[in-house]
């Protein structure tokens, strides 16, 4: 197994664990005008969107719930993380050339990192990052620079005191106070 595949995997696996634990889809998010729901569309939309764009659309989801709906799609991103040739596609990115694969795990993992706890606090839970995660998503941010806070990316950073925790800090960062 490839580290695109293991490090996929180590990112998507808890994610489904949120999902599987939503009860309010309406709920809203800390997501500003988002729900819970919107949430998990998102991060549906957002990935097959871009296998789409460089050409592997994944065929359409037939489940409207969002559980199976997550389901249906997880199933189809473990196929495509295991096709070798489809995650080293490459291409320019916004950034410079990169691959599907690379994509998937500094972008979308991303998103399955921060969206995980996103989804958690929509139902009154709190997601307890591990420090490899922390790091992950901070390098990511590092890497996204001033493109993070783009419209539509990121809320302004917050403002965190001195004695707040690491995951405080990165969360604020993205515009979200935990």
């Amino acid at each position: 197994m490839s580290t695109v595949q293991q490090t996929w995997l180590r990112q998507i696996r808890p994610f489904t664990e949120t999902v599987a634990i939503v009860t309010d889809w309406e709920a809203a998010s800390p997501c500003e005008g988002w729900s819970a729901r919107d949430v998990l569309e998102h991060v549906i939309g957002t990935q097959r969107d871009v296998l789409s764009d460089h050409g592997h659309p994944l065929a359409p989801i037939s489940a409207e719930d969002p559980t199976p709906r997550w389901a249906e799609h997880a199933a189809a991103m473990d196929r495509v993380i295991e096709d070798d040739a489809l995650i080293g596609t490459v291409f320019d990115g916004f950034f410079g050339p990169t691959t599907i694969g690379e994509t998937l795990l500094r972008f979308y993992g991303f998103d399955l990192l921060v969206h995980r706890w996103d989804l958690a606090r929509s139902q009154g839970e709190d997601v307890e990052f591990t420090a490899e995660e922390l790091v992950e998503m901070e390098d990511a941010i590092d890497g996204y620079g001033d493109a993070a806070y783009l419209p539509g990316i990121f809320a302004p950073a917050l403002e965190v005191g001195a004695d707040a925790s690491t995951q405080q800090r990165v969360l604020a960062r993205t515009g979200r106070r935990a």
